[in-house]
Order: structure tokens, then C-alpha cells, then sequence
């Protein structure tokens, strides 16, 4: 199995702190996302290492593993590591085999549930799969109209195959996804843990989202702000709608559209507002008429 570090995929030093590694992530997801390199498989790739890595190194418990173990880190987590226990003196360092008899022996006198000695005197040990937790990036986009996302996982067998995962409309930062039976593999006959998908949503350019609400800015030229009319509001969807300014409206004014904004995770139909703040258009470069009107309306004003 080749050897991958971590730390180069996300081009940071071992010595990296947390907000480095996250900042070297976020630069990398987006610039790697194939919503931004459709078809480009290479950064469908890269991106893939991008998320294994950053989920190990922005866990400390897994990425002290990692720092300690190398490639075994996760084979470590899988066999029950992280107890508190020095496994290396029963040959867990990553290079030998590890003794299950002799350990369980010595912490648990030979009572440790669902470990049966057997005839040999050693022991027939089971222990259930841990669930294996991923982060996954989407679009606002694709948090309004749900999404998927194809996951690598291992098979019982060692070998590597991709999954499909789901993830509904209206999911937010922190919404889990669990896929059963995907996460590590259990030992002795033990069932296998479960695939725990957190998403964490980008960035937009145009809209904020909080709750399930939306909001954004639209510019309106200073005539329409004061005389009153009409402008288009395009939506997270890509629906325009008509909005009416009344005359005399203030600059940084918030208009209130009804459902116009997130689905509900739990109710999709129910959907959040969309707020609208408008900011004035001043118009640039006035001709000499123009400017000869404005200081007369200044004038009058006064």
C-alpha cells in the first residue's frame, strides 16, 4: 500500500497548528472542488486525498496516531487502540503482531466480554468495528437541492471501492450523515462500525445563510430609491422575482421575501425567508447638465 503524507498533501510542516492545517485545507478544497473542475479527474483525486488527509489531521487523537504510527494509524484505531495502553510491548508498533491473548490477559484477567478463551488457551476475540468519521464540502447550491457524494471505502478484503452517499436538502455545517456497515471492519466476527459524514458548507459569493434563512445585497440606482419602481432579485434557485421599491426608500432598507429561502432538513416543503438589503447606486462620471440638475436640486433642499 503506498505510503501517503498526510502533511505534504496539505503542504504544511508536522509541526502545523490547527488553524494552519485548516487554512492550507480551505485553500485546497476550493481550489481542487469539481463543482470548479468538472470532469478533470486528477482534481477529483486531489481533492479526495485533501478531505482523507484533513480528517485525520484536524482530529488530535488521529492525528497523534498518525504521527505515531505512520500508515498503521488507522489499522491501530480498528484493533481498539487509544485506551490509554502501551501496545508496542506486545508487538503493536506498526511493524509485528499484535498478541490479543496477552493483552486482554493482562487488562482483564481473561473477563473481557465477547473475548472466549479457546481451547489453545489463547482467545477468541470480538469486538465490533469503530465508525469512521469523513468531512465532506458541498455548495450552498447543493445544500438547497441535496446532493451526493462518492466515497472511497475499504471492503472486507482490503480492497478499495467507492460508495454513494446522499446528502439532503437543507443540510447544514455539522449536519452527520451515517452510512451503516461502512466504517472499520470489526474483529473476531464483530459487525462492521459506520460511515459518519459531517458537512461543512462553502462559501458564497452572493448570499449568507443563517438558519434557514437567506440574505443578500442588491444595488439599486439612487432614481429608483427615490422615485420608487421595480427591480429583479434572483434566487439561491435561479428564479427572478419582482420586487417593488417604494419611492422615497433609504439606503441599506431590508425587504423580506417569504420562503424564498433554505429548506427545512427535517421538512423540506417548509422553506426559510430571503432577506433583501438594498444598497444606492450612485451614479459616476456626471455630465455638466447633470451635475448643473443635482446642484439645483441641492439648492432647493436647503
Amino acid at each position: 500500500m503506498e505510503y501517503k503524507d498526510y502533511y505534504r498533501i496539505l503542504g504544511v510542516d508536522r509541526g502545523a497548528s490547527e488553524q494552519e492545517i485548516k487554512h492550507a485545507y480551505r485553500k485546497l478544497a476550493r481550489q481542487y472542488h469539481p463543482d470548479i473542475n468538472p470532469g478533470d479527474k486528477q482534481a477529483e483525486t486531489r481533492f479526495k486525498e485533501i478531505n482523507e488527509a484533513y480528517e485525520v489531521l484536524s482530529d488530535k487523537e488521529k492525528r497523534a496516531k498518525y504521527d505515531r504510527f505512520g500508515r498503521d494509524w488507522n489499522r491501530y484505531e480498528q484493533a481498539g487502540g487509544g485506551r490509554g495502553f502501551d501496545w508496542s510491548a506486545y508487538g503493536g508498533s506498526g511493524s509485528g503482531t499484535i498478541d490479543f491473548s496477552d493483552i486482554f490477559e493482562t487488562l482483564f484477567g481473561g473477563g473481557m466480554p465477547g473475548a472466549q478463551r479457546s481451547a489453545g488457551g489463547g482467545f477468541n476475540m470480538r469486538m465490533e468495528g469503530q465508525d469512521v468519521e469523513r468531512t465532506v464540502d458541498i455548495t450552498l447550491e447543493e445544500a438547497f437541492s441535496g446532493t451526493q457524494r462518492r466515497i472511497q471505502a475499504t471492503s472486507p478484503d482490503g480492497s478499495s471501492r467507492t460508495i454513494t452517499a446522499r446528502i439532503p436538502a437543507g443540510a447544514d455545517n455539522g449536519t452527520r450523515v451515517r452510512i451503516a456497515g461502512e466504517g472499520g471492519l470489526g474483529i473476531g466476527g464483530g459487525s462492521r462500525g459506520d460511515l459518519i459524514l459531517t458537512v461543512h458548507i462553502l462559501p458564497h459569493d452572493h448570499f449568507q445563510r443563517e438558519g434557514n434563512d437567506l440574505k443578500t445585497d442588491v444595488q439599486v440606482d439612487l432614481y429608483t430609491l427615490l422615485l420608487g419602481g421595480e427591480i429583479q432579485v434572483q434566487t439561491l434557485d435561479g428564479k427572478k422575482l419582482t420586487l417593488h421599491i417604494p419611492s422615497g426608500t433609504p439606503n441599506g432598507r431590508v425587504f423580506r421575501l417569504n420562503g424564498q429561502g433554505m429548506p427545512s432538513l427535517r421538512s423540506p416543503q417548509q422553506r426559510g425567508d430571503l432577506y433583501v438589503t438594498v444598497q444606492a447606486l450612485l451614479p459616476t462620471n456626471l455630465s455638466a447638465r447633470e451635475r448643473d440638475l443635482f446642484e439645483q436640486l441641492r439648492s432647493m433642499r436647503r
